[in-house]
């Protein structure tokens, strides 16, 4: 089993070791946490990487893709563009394409979201009674995507696209 031949391993070790190998541990998660939170400082998304976790995306992305974003406030969100957004209620982002926009003359803008597999918009999953989102809703917006080649013969091909 293998949890028991771990302990035995952890055992055999002198307290010099054992220490080296916590330290190493330690190095390698505060290092993932510095680059996920520096990716947070320079994209301006609270999630600069996501995962797709459905099929509403199909065929464009699939599940298990991943998705590059960035959230900068100066760039105007436009029709087409693919957004990840949070709705209140619910703890998973949602991965749409902007639909329609509907700007007021003071500068506010409201927009409409809907899967690229899916028949009708984005109202249905919208709290009750909203029927726009706004940017205060946006985690992101995608930038690049990561997916496996999905071809038969070629299984081992990564696709990685930026759009900067």
């Amino acid at each position: 089993m293998l949890s028991l031949d771990f302990l035995d391993d952890v055992r055999r070790m002198n307290k010099r070791q054992l220490y080296y190998q916590v330290l190493n541990f330690g190095m390698i998660v505060s290092s993932a946490l510095m680059i996920w939170k520096g990716l947070m400082v320079i994209t301006g998304s609270e999630s600069p990487i996501v995962v797709v976790l459905s099929g509403s995306m199909e065929p464009a992305f699939h599940r298990g893709d991943l998705l590059f974003l960035t959230n900068r406030v100066e760039d105007p969100i436009r029709v087409g563009e693919i957004v990840v957004f949070r709705i209140e209620g619910r703890e998973i982002p949602i991965v749409h394409r902007v639909l329609k926009i509907h700007e007021k003359q003071n500068g506010h803008i409201k927009f409409l979201t809907k899967g690229d597999n899916n028949a009708v918009d984005d109202r249905g999953l919208y709290k009750q009674g909203q029927h726009w989102l706004e940017k205060k809703d946006v985690v992101g917006r995608a930038r690049g995507f990561y997916q496996e080649n999905r071809s038969v013969e070629n299984r081992n091909f990564l696709f990685l696209i930026l759009e900067l």
